[in-house]
């Protein structure tokens, strides 16, 4: 049976009727070939097959941004399914560059966002813009194995771990560009930040009152003053704040819940979420996970209804004080608070890549009996969840 494609080409496809039914053919062609979570491969001009989503953001997608010209065999969507193997068949992103991997981390980002889609908004999953355009592009005429989405991470990855300033940063940004001038990336650490935190790895900065005894935070966001001890939020020089408005402290909090659910849309960790129930020990004297052990078997006793569901997270806690400059002759003393997911086995919860740090408490003394006042934005997120 030949499948009518002639709706495809069709430019105006506001008032088309004829590109509306082509759509809604090729919709219910589609879909038997949803995976176990609803998604599939979305052929729309953004997208072009390497993002997935639901078959109704298919539909927007598609009417908002036309039709993947390149895709003439629709194998990811029905159309002669068995000859996916063949050496001709169009792969993925055909004719831009290769697979980056990059691809997979937005498919995991952007399925968090596919409840905004589905309302048809034209304003929907603009955020992503700017990353799909990086990732789209190639890094320098020529070069295929590399987005310049994908050199910008590596690049700001190696900057972390090998201690690089922001200055030294923007210094090596104009060499590149200086001895590349076709190379497509951001001019400085300012720039390549922004970028990054549209990919969820950003934080809140919450200012602090000076003697840890409040947050300016929620209903005290705009305050001048502490509610509690009555102290100036800024810092003073002679009785009078500085050129530029500095806060006397700041917390960083890093949000909980886009992390927790890029656990579950991912799915190499959606699976381990769930490992908890089945990866008991099942000798009773041998303790390897907290699962093991009679603190876990108590909180299901008296929580039945949260023990019953096994996506239920659970959570550890830990914190402790370190010297951010490596100068014991300094004493200065910054708090990290690290959350543990138990949910996954044991030899991946402790694992560094999987723990999260959620707050990052300043100096230059340890918060001590004033730690509940740090964790307040925590707590609250935790209520909500």
């Amino acid at each position: 049976m030949t499948i009518d494609k002639s709706w495809v080409q069709i430019r105006k496809r506001s008032n088309s009727a004829v590109f509306w039914q082509g759509l809604q053919s090729f919709l219910q062609m589609a879909k038997p070939h949803v995976n176990d979570r609803g998604f599939i491969r979305c052929p729309c001009n953004r997208c072009i097959n390497n993002a997935q989503h639901q078959l109704e953001v298919l539909e927007t997608h598609i009417h908002r941004f036309g039709f993947m010209y390149d895709y003439k065999e629709w194998i990811y969507h029905g159309e002669n399914v068995n000859a996916a193997s063949s050496s001709n068949v169009p792969q993925p992103n055909s004719g831009v560059h290769d697979r980056d991997e990059m691809f997979e981390v937005l498919e995991d980002i952007i399925s968090n966002d596919v409840e905004v889609d589905q309302l048809g908004s034209q304003s929907s999953n603009v955020q992503y813009d700017d990353l799909f355009t990086a990732l789209n592009s190639k890094l320098y005429p020529g070069v295929s194995s590399f987005s310049s989405l994908n050199f910008l991470v590596k690049l700001m990855h190696l900057k972390v771990m090998n201690k690089w300033t922001n200055k030294s940063f923007d210094e090596l940004m104009k060499l590149l560009k200086l001895a590349f001038p076709k190379m497509d990336l951001v001019e400085s650490h300012y720039e390549a930040k922004k970028l990054m935190t549209k990919m969820g790895l950003g934080y809140q900065s919450i200012h602090v009152c000076k003697n840890d005894c409040a947050l300016f935070w929620n209903e005290n966001s705009v305050s001048e003053t502490c509610p509690v001890c009555f102290e100036i939020r800024w810092k003073m020089q002679a009785g009078r704040r500085t050129g530029k408005i500095i806060p006397h402290k700041v917390l960083r909090y890093f949000p909980l819940a886009p992390r927790l659910k890029r656990l579950f849309v991912t799915s190499k960790t959606s699976k381990l979420m769930r490992w908890h129930q089945a990866g008991k020990s099942t000798d009773d004297n041998v303790m390897r996970h907290p699962v093991d052990g009679r603190a876990w078997k108590d909180f299901d006793r008296k929580h039945p209804e949260f023990a019953n569901d096994v996506r239920n997270v659970r959570l550890g806690l830990a914190a402790d004080g370190f010297n951010p400059f490596n100068n014991m002759s300094i004493s200065y003393s910054m708090w990290p608070v690290v959350l543990i997911t138990y949910n996954l086995p044991l030899w991946l919860c402790m694992k560094p890549e999987y723990l999260m740090l959620s707050l990052l408490i300043p100096g230059p003394q340890s918060p001590g009996k004033d730690m509940d006042v740090f964790l307040w934005p925590l707590i609250e997120e935790l209520k909500e969840l």
